[in-house]
């Protein structure tokens, strides 16, 4: 999210849809709308924090308002239009380290006691707590390397494999050119391997990928729907603007190539 603040005043934070224009930074830091999977969040954000993986947010309590009350992650998170830098090979490599730094320090968290948001599925649950939503506005960069991961609003349980296909169908991105920036046009396939590489994702792993994105992209959708369904305003304006029609263009994409995905990740491109 990009903003700025001094001293107390409160600055709204901008980036993401879910809670579109109720983050707000204060000094150093954030607050934000408590939800029914508030507690979950804040067990995630300790158990990170004591294991120092400084990659992540600090929770630091609620404030006079009843927001939860996070760190401010001092950076830039992008957001569209996206700045060049963002979109080059480094900061997709960077991504998939700090991705990897993540799951090696939670792998150690017990989620089971806890209650989360919309479950994976069935077949992506190995108990890893996952992100879950690392789209571009959800991490932070300094220099242009992938410094942090906020917004663990759906976070929970699910895999490697899973949390990887997540992140790679929007960094790579996966879907129709016509949906791309200028820049990454014919280049998915090949950010696809470069983002399994450096993460360093097991050959057994890279033989599901390609479906799991296709679960992903079908669950983030279910996602929205539901949102749509409660009336969200920025939800809505999305799906409106174009946004229910890349979705069907990449559920499309995403079926006519899964083999050559299966390819490039078996197979330099």
């Amino acid at each position: 999210m990009t903003g700025s603040a001094a001293d107390d005043d409160e600055v709204v934070l901008h980036g993401g849809f879910t809670n579109e224009g109720l983050v707000s930074r204060v000094g150093g830091t954030v607050r934000r709308p408590e939800r029914d999977t508030s507690a979950a969040t804040r067990a995630l954000l300790e158990h990170l924090e004591r294991v120092g993986f400084d990659g992540a947010p600090r929770h630091l309590g609620r404030d006079e308002d009843g927001r939860e009350v996070l760190s401010f992650v001092d950076g830039e998170a992008p957001v569209e239009p996206f700045p060049a830098w963002a979109l080059t090979d480094g900061a997709l490599a960077s991504v998939a380290r700090l991705l990897r730094r993540y799951h090696d320090a939670v792998a150690s968290f017990d989620p089971s006691a806890h209650r989360w948001p919309r479950p994976v599925p069935s077949g992506y649950d190995d108990g890893l707590l996952c992100h879950n939503d690392p789209n571009l506005d959800n991490v932070v960069f300094i220099g242009g390397r992938a410094v942090a991961l906020i917004d663990f609003d759906l976070a929970g349980p699910g895999s490697a494999v899973w949390d990887v296909a997540c992140a790679a169908r929007f960094w790579a991105p996966l879907r129709d050119d016509r949906d791309l920036p200028e820049r990454l046009r014919g280049c998915s396939l090949r950010r696809l391997r470069l983002f399994a590489d450096a993460y360093g994702l097991p050959d057994g792993e890279r033989a599901r990928l390609p479906a799991a994105v296709r679960s992903a992209h079908t669950w983030a959708y279910d996602v929205v729907r539901d949102a749509l369904a409660d009336g969200h305003g920025a939800f809505s304006r999305f799906w409106d603007d174009g946004g229910r029609a890349r979705s069907e263009r990449t559920a499309r994409w995403l079926e006519a190539h899964e083999e050559t995905m299966l390819r490039a990740l078996r197979d330099p491109v």
